[in-house]
Parts: structure tokens; sequence; C-alpha cells
């Protein structure tokens, strides 16, 4: 019987982006087929060309760099080959786009109705009509006063639910999401992520999915690709890429996960992911790679068979499949003092008079963790902020050992202000971006101890140290590191006040895995030092990899409280037991 070939709906290949100044490759070779229905998630570190690779399979390059070779093909078209008004035409209609932060995607001054009309070519009543269908399908009201709202009135999950009705309202076949789900609360990232696999199943469209968030990859993609360097460096089912890894990259990034079932030591990659001009005569990961030999640094591998039954670019791979990799557990807690820090009673705490948090009590013993978790709008970051007394709407009882403080920073003496330090979610907007690292630094030690320029100096380097940021980085800006450099830097400016308590607002969340490791780590040793904190986050797997004890919030009630290893092993209520029922979790190692 002749053989009949089945067309895959994508067909990528040899896709390249170089960088028109140095003519280094940002993306290199990059190749892969989905065929309808199907899920591709792409992974790896901040870097590694995943975004770079988002983009160009739409035909679009950023600004200082080309797309220099290869093919997309997407439902029998190839992308690359078409006139710019064609390819025009063909966003939206063949290929769509959901970037990270939907309010990219969303003009803030026009209403959803607008928006969402704005790209169908049809009658005003058949656009609408159109409208209300995508708004069902994305799990979203189809009236007519949500119709009206704008951007501005909707949470971060109804935004990013637009986002992607607008990027399916013309019937694409292939769909890039670009983190999607990257700061969302658990439950809101599990509709999202229900939401995905449905379209591309109820449409026969397929989709790719990028992420450093390898749990959100395990639950959405049929496929992974892993990226590092610009080139793809392991790729197969999603299973065995996740399970049976050949590649030590792809292992290194697993030993990195925190779990939401048990406590382990997560084990940050050495080094630093390589820039597009680095000599590449080798393997790209070689300089981190413990397996790596003299032969890895001069041959460059390529893409075969890995025993594991994916595909690897590794010289090694053999030995590779051949090392287990089980993580160290650890217990879900350290052993705590039973002096108190700090001690919050009765926290009641509004917006313009509308209560949002509601007899909120706790204590924290000296060298504690406590973790305070729950969905977006449960109060967290309320009770936070009044915590360091940037929330003036408060009544209540807060005490730092044994002090009674004032709810306004400004009314707190300096000693007090300087005992309790916030570090805020965003490491790119909480330095000031004209100050280099040493100066914001010593800003705090002039302020605090009156400390000289070169005292300054010296104790800035050293918080450096502490943080393992080099010294060398003393004079840089904050536009000259990494996201996660900026929020090392902010840690450590937090730490040279000597405070008593950290308050961490979802320190996390923006971080690509490994980065995470190593601030989970860092925190993990200043707790050792007998440093309290409190750890803001809707990520329970990094709750049970730090915290020693847990307060869970909704709606502005605390709804459950105890030790870590007690919530989330057995919790007992309904809305802790829906979270960690949303919680994902890389599958077991085979």
């Amino acid at each position: 019987m002749e053989r009949v070939e089945v067309r895959k709906e994508v067909d990528i290949s040899g896709l390249t982006v170089t960088l028109d100044t140095t003519g280094a490759d940002i993306v290199r070779h990059v190749g892969f087929e989905l065929g309808r229905g199907e899920v591709m998630g792409v992974v790896g570190e901040s870097g590694s060309g995943k975004s770079t690779l988002a983009l160009a399979l739409l035909g679009f390059a950023r600004k200082g760099a080309t797309i220099t070779g290869g093919r997309v093909v997407v439902d029998g078209v190839d992308l690359l080959t078409l006139p710019e008004r064609d390819l025009r035409r063909m966003r939206g209609a063949k290929v769509a786009y959901v970037p990270q932060d939907p309010a990219t995607a969303l003009n803030p001054s026009l209403s959803l109705a607008t928006q969402l009309t704005d790209g169908l070519r049809v009658p005003k009543r058949a656009a609408l009509s159109r409208v209300r269908v995508l708004l069902d399908t994305v799990r979203l009201p189809s009236d007519d006063a949500f119709l009206h709202r704008r951007p501005r009135q909707l949470s971060g999950g109804q935004q990013q639910r637009v986002a992607i009705a607008m990027a399916i309202a013309a019937g694409p076949r292939l769909i890039v999401l670009d983190e999607p789900t990257t700061g969302l609360d658990v439950s809101t990232q599990a509709r999202v992520l229900e939401l995905v696999r449905d379209l591309c199943r109820d449409h026969d469209m397929a989709a790719i999915y990028v992420s450093h968030d390898l749990a959100v990859v395990a639950d959405v993609a049929d496929h992974v690709t892993v990226m590092y360097g610009g080139e793809v460096v392991e790729s197969g089912n999603d299973r065995d890429v996740l399970t049976r890894a050949a590649h030590p990259y792809t292992r290194a990034l697993l030993a990195a996960v925190p779990s939401a079932t048990h406590r382990h030591h997560l084990v940050p990659i050495p080094g630093r992911a390589p820039g597009p001009d680095e000599n590449r005569h080798g393997c790209v990961f070689a300089p981190r790679c413990g397996h790596a030999t003299t032969e890895c640094t001069t041959t460059r591998p390529q893409l075969a068979p890995a025993p594991s039954g994916t595909l690897a670019r590794c010289l090694r791979m053999d030995e590779v499949v051949r090392t287990p990799r089980q993580p160290t557990r650890t217990n879900d807690s350290h052993v705590v003092s039973d002096h108190t820090v700090l001690s919050v009673a009765g926290l009641n705490a509004g917006y313009e008079g509308r209560q949002v948090l509601f007899d909120v009590s706790f204590g924290l013993a000296w060298g504690e963790c406590l973790a305070v978790v729950g969905e977006s709008g449960s109060g967290k970051t309320t009770m936070s902020r009044c915590l360091v007394g940037l929330h003036e709407e408060q009544r209540g009882t807060l005490t730092i050992e044994g002090r009674s403080i004032p709810a306004a920073a400004g009314r707190r003496t300096k000693e007090t202000r300087r005992e309790i330090q916030y570090i805020f979610q965003n490491p790119y907007g909480s330095l000031s971006p004209y100050l280099s690292v040493e100066n914001s630094l010593a800003v705090p030690l002039q302020h605090y101890f009156g400390a000289t320029k070169r005292e300054a100096r010296q104790r800035a380097r050293a918080a450096l140290e502490r943080v393992e940021i080099p010294a060398r980085y003393a004079g840089h800006y904050p536009a000259e590191l990494s996201g996660g450099q900026r929020q090392r830097v902010a840690i450590a400016r937090a730490l040279v006040c000597e405070p008593k308590l950290l308050v961490c607002d979802e320190v996390t969340s923006a971080l690509d895995v490994s980065v995470q490791a190593s601030v989970v780590e860092l925190l993990r040793s200043l707790l050792s030092d007998g440093l309290s904190m409190i750890f803001v986050t809707h990520d329970l797997a990094v709750v049970r990899s730090i915290a020693d004890s847990v307060v869970v919030l909704s709606q502005g009630h605390v709804v459950e409280s105890g030790t870590t290893g007690s919530v989330l092993t057995t919790p007992s209520h309904p809305y802790t037991q829906s979270l960690m029922a949303a919680t994902l979790d890389i599958p077991v190692t085979r």
C-alpha cells in the first residue's frame, strides 16, 4: 500500500536570528514539527533565546537583529518567504501571539468591545456576535456591561484571557504564548492552562508555550524543546524530557525546581548563561557542565537520538543517562527559637473605607520563616505593606520584640524602620536606575549608621559577596544586571540595614528556576543566621522549600495556619485544599 504522508500543521527548520552589529547568532538552526491540537513547550533560562524564537515564529525580530535563515511553515505557508504586507495579514490569520504581560496587548483607553472587534473585518453586529462567542470560549462574561469595561477594571487573569481571545479571533492555526501565566496565582494559572489545552483540542490549533516553569510545561505540553545559548539542546515528548533527560542542562534545570509535596535542597546551576558573542567552538553548556571533558570544549555536538528516547546535543549523553538524579530531601522545618520577634494581633485594613483584611493575627519567632499564601486579591500584599508601615488605613496591634509600633512608617522610629526591611516583587523597579549597585547599598548605611564613604564601600561590597554578587559588580548600574542579579542586590540592600525581619513580597515570581533556586537557598542561609522572614507568595512549591509555618489568606481572612508540613500535606480548609489541588509538580523521575 502506498504510504500517505501527513502534513504537519507547523514545520520549523533551520530558524536562525542574528545580531546585525556582530553577526553572532541569538537563535541558531532551531527546528521542530507540530500537528493539529498539539502543544510544544519551550523552556530554558533567561537569555536562552526563548522569546527571540517566539517572535521569529511570527516573522519578527527585535531591533538590531535579523532573521537570517530557516523556514516557518504554518498550514502550508512559509511565513518567511512572504512580502511584508502579506506577512502582516498572516499575523492573526495563520499565527497569533500572546505576550507575558497582557497590559502590553491591551489599550488602557479603549473598551473591550472596541479592542476585540477591531481586527474583525465583518459588519459591527456580526463582529459583536463573534466577540460574545470568543468571550464564552475563554470563559469570561459576554454581556454588554463586561464589554464596556476598560482593561484596568479586570484582574490579571481576566486580562490574560482577553488577550487570548484577541489572539484567536481570526482563527489562527498556530498560537504562540510567551510566559502567559508568570505572576498569576495557582488557581488562575490552572484556569488559563486548561483554557489553552481546550482551545488547541477544540479548534485543531497548534500552540508554542514558552515558559521558565517546568511544572507548567509538564502540565500543558505534549512535546518539550529545551533551549540554551540560542540552541536546542534537547527535545522530545514531555514525559521523556522531564523524567528521563539525557542532557546535563535539562537535568540541571530539573534539579533547581522545588516541589509542593516534599522539601529538598534546590541546586542552582553554577556560572551564567553565555552571551551571543562568546566563543562557541565546543558545546555551549560545557563551561557549566559537571560532565564536560576537553573534547566538549572543542567539538560542537549535534542533536542526536539519546538512550532516553529524546534528541540531545551532548557528546556524553550515555554517561549522563546512567547517572542517577535523586534530590536530597530535607525536613520541612528547622528548629526555631521560642523568642518572638514579631506579633500581629487583630490587624484590619482597607482602602477608602472598604475593608480588605479582617482580624489577622499571628506571631513570628527568631529565625523563623512564615509564608503568607493565597490567590490574587486575598490580602497578602496589603498585609505585608501594613507590617512595614506603607499602608496607613489599618487597625490592630503590631509589636516587634514586645515594643508596640505605629501603623505609618513616618511615625516609626529610625531604629524600627531599620529592623523591618521590605524586598519588593519587581527587581526592575526596586533599584534606582541612576545609582550604581555600590551607591544603592551605601545610602542606607549612611542613613542608619552614619558610615563614612570608605566604610560604606567596604560594607556594601561585603554584603554583595554575601549574596554571591562579585565585588566587581559594585560599579554597575541596574540596567547592566539580570533580573536575578537585581533581586540579589535588593536583598543585599536590605541586609546592610542589619534587620531583624525581612518581608519578601513575591520575590521569586518572575525569576527562572535556576535563579529562583539560588535566591531561595540564599534566603534559607539567612534564616540559619537568625534572621526572621515573612515570605509572601502564591507558589506553594517555594513555600514547601523555605517556610517553617504557613498562614493561608482568603478574601482577607486567615482560613488556615500551622506548620508547613501539616498545612501542605494534610490541609483542613477547603480553600487550602483547592490551592494544593491547583499546584503543579514535575512528574516523578524514572
